[in-house]
């Protein structure tokens, strides 16, 4: 039969946007060669490693080196959310294109690793050595071999890549524990020890101040702060 000289993926809808446009409709079919792995298969259908959490022929399981043989038809699952990570409480680290969910993710007191000028490499080896779960749109960097722990970021706006991360993780939040510019650690710090370093009017309105053990930046509660609570509160409900 015509069909037993091909290999079928079968993805489930959450999983068809990694298709090209256009072929998003069914499951991508390949030529049954008996070399290639499925690793190999879902890479060329552009379905990232870290998206795939199992992977199925006749039922039975099987992994990324499987080498299908003619007429396999590979049922893909998505992994199961909240997601396990390799450490507990978790580390992140994302790249260059989401500041702004990596301050998100300090203000709610996870250990969120980010830098404007890293390069892939970089992420990386960073991911690798710190046990960091790497959070990227890239999805050319899902697909190296060097990363072990990695999430694409489906979405582009902050709130919904927020709402997004909050599902895929259910990580435990401490707020107002890090520091949105460097990621250190915040501590409380007597209105006599920074007094010298803030502004008069600050000196003036505010009692309460934050310092962080990393960078020395000293924190107050502001104007900003409404619209920061409101993350918050939102992160917490």
């Amino acid at each position: 039969m015509e069909s037993d000289r091909w290999v079928s993926l079968a993805l489930p809808p959450g999983l068809r946007s990694f298709l090209p446009a256009g072929k998003r409709g069914a499951g991508p079919t390949f030529p049954a060669d008996r070399t290639s792995t499925l690793g190999h298969l879902l890479a060329a259908a552009g379905v990232p490693k870290t998206e795939v959490g199992g992977l199925f022929v006749g039922g039975e399981p099987v992994d990324l080196h499987y080498r299908p043989q003619p007429g396999d038809r590979i049922e893909v699952v998505e992994p199961t959310w909240p997601q396990t990570t390799p450490t507990s409480p978790p580390r992140f680290v994302l790249d260059v294109h989401l500041g702004t969910l990596a301050r998100r993710l300090r203000v709610l007191g996870l250990d969120t690793a980010y830098e404007t000028d890293a390069s892939d490499d970089e992420l990386l080896a960073r991911s690798s050595s710190e046990q960091r779960v790497l959070l990227t749109r890239d999805r050319g960097l899902l697909h190296r071999r060097a990363l072990r722990w990695g999430a694409h970021v489906n979405h582009q706006e902050p709130d919904d890549q927020l709402r997004e991360f909050l599902a895929r993780f259910a990580p435990p939040l401490r707020p107002w524990t890090r520091c949105p510019a460097c990621n250190g650690e915040l501590r409380d710090a007597p209105k006599s020890e920074v007094e010298a370093q803030i502004p008069p009017g600050t000196r003036r309105c505010y009692s309460t101040f934050r310092r962080c053990t990393a960078c020395g930046k000293i924190y107050w509660p502001g104007a900003h702060l409404r619209r920061l609570q409101a993350i918050v509160d939102a992160a917490s409900s």
